[in-house]
């Protein structure tokens, strides 16, 4: 087996640093809000903004736009399925 298809086999580790992640919880939940205020579905406008990369489905208000777009894509997903782990009490079964 060649190093490159070896490394092809071989799984990689994405780890994002803690201290990065209470940023991000910050910035969801104020682009939450000023999506709410403004009267947008926040879930809808948030996966959009995640799956296309489209600052445009996040809102100008309360500086929202300007804001998520400081934090990669793969942080805000990693912040929403880390908290939804937490609140179903998943993390438990990791060990």
């Amino acid at each position: 087996m060649t190093r490159q298809n070896r490394e092809l086999q071989d799984t990689q580790f994405f780890k994002v640093q803690q201290d990065q992640m209470s940023g991000v919880e910050k910035v969801l939940s104020v682009v939450y809000e000023a999506l709410n205020e403004k009267g947008y579905d926040p879930v809808n406008q948030i996966v959009g903004y995640i799956m296309s990369g489209d600052p445009t489905y996040i809102t100008n208000h309360s500086g929202a736009r300007s804001l998520i777009m400081k934090v990669e894509r793969d942080e805000l997903v990693e912040e929403i399925l880390r908290s939804y782990i937490s609140s179903h009490g998943w993390e438990e079964l990791r060990n």
